[in-house]
């Protein structure tokens, strides 16, 4: 009887390799993996889908918007954190922004200029100025303060470019007012878009500003960009605005948010937090 060349052997048994592993990994392991998933943990393993009158409408481990088809908040709804996901909250897209402390000078617009698609300019804006724009935003919204370390009142990153004989207000195109007149005996400048500053001393100025009104999650995104919680005390400044123009009495609307808050993690991790779709569909219940 012929022996098989040595070479086919080696052929024949890496398929049987080939064929037992796609098995055991392709098949066994992750029809276990599901049924072990499934019978212990059916919800979470299942996307923690959260339903009113029969119609999934969101899933309490991934937030959503609560805005309009322009993008303006829904008055009527708690607001969740920003969302750096795509176009915010993007399962398929989750990240951060990756921008650091030291992005704080934006790339201001050029009218008239275009970019490679051919779209208008619009610039790049840093970190700092995102913050400030948010909690601008937010502080009107809510009807407090929106005034931040390093912002300027118009809700930009107060942040000077120095020179020698000169200061500019980078992130203040002309013909803005600059948020400080003079700095170290520097006339203070406003920013002509399409200029390059990048010769200059960067300075960000803090201002006199207190401990904000607006929390820091109301105005910054979370590491996956997913987070469907926000902080109490971003809860509770929305609590005057939601009560009013539902005409529900607030100390309800507080009672509301206690029972939606979930402690830390393992009773020590973390702070505690309000899940926001599920806070907003018990609005709708009451």
């Amino acid at each position: 009887m012929n022996r098989m060349p040595s070479w086919v052997r080696q052929h024949v048994a890496a398929l049987r390799a080939l064929l037992v592993l796609t098995v055991v990994t392709g098949i066994v392991y992750p029809l276990a993996a599901t049924g072990v998933a499934q019978a212990l943990f059916n919800g979470n393993a299942n996307g923690s889908l959260v339903e009113k009158d029969g119609k999934t409408v969101g899933s309490a481990l991934i937030g959503q918007s609560f805005t309009d088809a322009d993008g303006n908040p829904i008055r009527t709804y708690f607001q969740s954190r920003p969302s750096a996901a795509g176009d915010g909250y993007d399962p398929t897209s989750t990240s951060a922004g990756n921008l650091g402390p030291e992005d704080v000078v934006d790339v201001l617009p050029v009218p008239g200029a275009k970019d490679e698609e051919g779209n208008p300019d619009e610039g790049k804006q840093s970190l700092l100025t995102q913050v400030c724009a948010r909690s601008k935003a937010v502080g009107e919204l809510e009807g407090v303060s929106g005034a931040r370390p390093y912002c300027t009142p118009d809700g930009v990153g107060a942040v000077l470019k120095v020179f020698s004989d000169r200061a500019v207000s980078v992130n203040q195109a002309c013909p803005a007012t600059p948020f400080t007149p003079a700095y170290q005996g520097l006339k203070v400048e406003c920013a002509r878009p399409g200029e390059d500053y990048a010769a200059g001393k960067t300075v960000p100025v803090r201002g006199n500003t207190g401990t904000p009104a607006v929390p820091s999650d109301a105005v910054t995104a979370s590491a996956s960009g997913l987070d469907p919680h926000i902080s109490v005390a971003y809860a509770e400044l929305q609590a005057s605005r939601v009560a009013k123009e539902r005409g529900l009495d607030q100390a309800r609307v507080e009672r509301l948010i206690k029972e939606h808050t979930v402690g830390r993690a393992l009773g020590f991790m973390g702070e505690p937090a309000v899940n926001v779709l599920e806070l907003n569909l018990g609005l709708d219940r009451s």
